[in-house]
């Protein structure tokens, strides 16, 4: 059975999936068995895509309109395409005349996938300079801590007195979990380990 998905990125009247649903019935899709989402492609939460996903069964072919009205990122749309593929479920795109069902699919599909991992593998590069380079300049990669040593000494004092965690948090302006990981990262277990 073939399947459809459609996409717009905004659900104001301007966009409308029409030009999308005229080509998927057009190329033999029942609108009983159309799934859209009016959401942007970025979005996670797309119910339409989580019905359509869950509807499809052994057998059936997903058919879009065009590539980037499925996936977010090449790399989210291979990771979408290689789940049905596990399920025994064909892939189509109208626009690109892709299809894994024969060949060129195939060989278009392991062209993207090699795609897609070329562009992981030249971020995770450029952050690994970027970081070598912050380095360099006498940065250090992360988030910024929030609590600065003048306060850290101020709150390891407290805490030597006696004062509880729950007392410096609240005196400090700390959440429990800042002064947690502030705490371990400073090397600190309690009273003992200052002697």
């Amino acid at each position: 059975m073939l399947v459809g998905y459609m996409r717009v990125s905004s659900d104001s009247d301007r966009q409308t999936t029409a030009l999308q649903r005229d080509a998927l019935v057009a190329a033999g899709i029942d609108d009983r068995h159309l799934f859209e989402d009016k959401a942007s492609g970025a979005r996670d939460d797309r119910p339409g895509l989580k019905r359509c996903l869950e509807y499809l069964k052994d057998g059936d072919t997903l058919v879009v309109w065009k590539l980037d009205r499925l996936g977010r990122s090449l790399s989210h749309l291979l990771d979408i395409v290689s789940g049905l593929r596990e399920r025994r479920i064909a892939f189509r795109s109208l626009t690109e005349g892709m299809n894994t069902d024969t060949p060129h699919g195939e060989l278009l599909f392991h062209i993207f996938g090699s795609l897609a991992q070329y562009e992981r593998a030249l971020t995770r590069e450029r952050v690994q300079a970027g970081l070598a380079a912050a380095r360099r300049r006498g940065r250090r990669g992360g988030r910024p801590t929030s609590v600065d040593s003048e306060k850290l000494d101020a709150v390891i004092a407290a805490l030597n007195t006696g004062s509880s965690k729950a007392a410096v948090c609240r005196n400090f302006g700390i959440a429990r979990s800042t002064l947690l990981d502030t705490l371990a990262r400073a090397g600190w277990a309690g009273p003992s380990s200052q002697k």
